[in-house]
């Protein structure tokens, strides 16, 4: 298929689909757990019996310790304790390591707490963004998501579809691309399903090398506001992609970054950032299926924006 561009979208036309697709008040004033409220135990139940192998497949990145154009505040990872240093009580002995990081970033697989993302001075279900201090959050941390993420995933592999090893920086992924994967895989996205969305955007980064996705860089690929809808009238519970679903630069006038504010403001979608497939693609091509039981668990962190985690694939 050729290259998608990002078609431009006024901010007029952004505002309306913004409350087309807004979720606000769906589950009552204070509800924190937003799309998630989707997954019933009757999909969880039914998202178990996809498991048939007992193969597991994590989708996380290793965390990456080096600063680069896309990672310029990488974690510190270092030992605080070596077998060197032998604790008088006798055995056993212990070595023990320390981490800092971000949780928000291109180079970290992790998910977003709904107070992530305000629009126009609001968090999801209206809440003010005052609600957000230097102090942290007050509401939507990541605690709304401690019991975990568990049902059925359902991997759209677009480059597959494509017949590309990845998406270019700037393409778009429009509704009807992500239509016509569901009907060359044999999928389809339904009601409390996990969306993975796959643009190849890791294997480039591994070919290539990492690069600039910012503004004042190459940019990156991701999702075209109207595919929004379609999970919107799905009833999607959560989108875990590889990059971060966002096309860069933006087709929207004066909104640098639209999927996170019609997915997390409007939607309160469960969403996580960089995602890799390549592992599960490989899995999925042998087993000939697109859906498995997803299983991801946060922090339980209070008064956190987001989390570090590792979502896992069971087939």
């Amino acid at each position: 298929m050729t290259k998608t561009t990002a078609k431009p979208v006024t901010k007029e036309a952004f505002d309306k689909l913004f409350q087309s697709v807004c979720n606000w008040n769906r589950w009552g004033p204070n509800d924190e757990k937003g799309t998630l409220n989707y997954i019933r135990p009757e999909h969880i139940l039914r998202a178990v019996g996809l498991v048939r192998k007992g193969v597991t497949v994590s989708m996380a990145m290793p965390i990456d310790l080096v600063a680069g154009p896309d990672n310029p505040r990488p974690a510190t990872h270092y030992m605080v304790q070596d077998f060197d240093v032998h604790s008088g009580l006798g055995e056993p002995q212990f070595c023990t390591d320390y981490l800092a990081s971000e949780f928000h970033g291109d180079c970290r697989t992790h998910i977003d707490a709904l107070c992530h993302i305000a629009y126009q001075g609001k968090l999801y279900n209206g809440k003010p963004s005052s609600a957000v201090t230097s102090r942290g959050p007050t509401v939507q941390d990541i605690t709304a998501y401690a019991h975990g993420l568990v049902g059925r995933g359902v991997l759209l592999d677009i480059p597959r579809l494509r017949g590309v090893k990845w998406l270019e920086p700037g393409e778009a992924v429009t509704r009807e691309e992500l239509e016509a994967a569901e009907e060359a895989q044999g999928v389809r996205l339904g009601e409390g399903d996990i969306f993975l969305f796959r643009t190849g955007h890791h294997r480039r980064r591994v070919e290539l090398g990492p690069w600039n996705n910012g503004y004042d860089g190459e940019g990156k690929e991701g999702l075209h506001v109207d595919a929004i809808a379609l999970l919107h009238e799905r009833k999607v519970a959560a989108f875990l992609p590889e990059g971060d679903g966002e096309t860069v630069p933006s087709n929207v006038e004066k909104v640098p970054y639209p999927i996170h504010a019609l997915q997390i403001a409007a939607m309160g979608m469960a969403c996580a950032d960089s995602l890799q497939f390549d592992e599960l693609v490989t899995v999925c091509e042998q087993e000939e299926r697109w859906e498995f039981l997803v299983v991801a668990a946060p922090l339980r962190l209070p008064g956190g924006t987001g989390s570090l985690f590792n979502p896992i694939a069971i087939l």
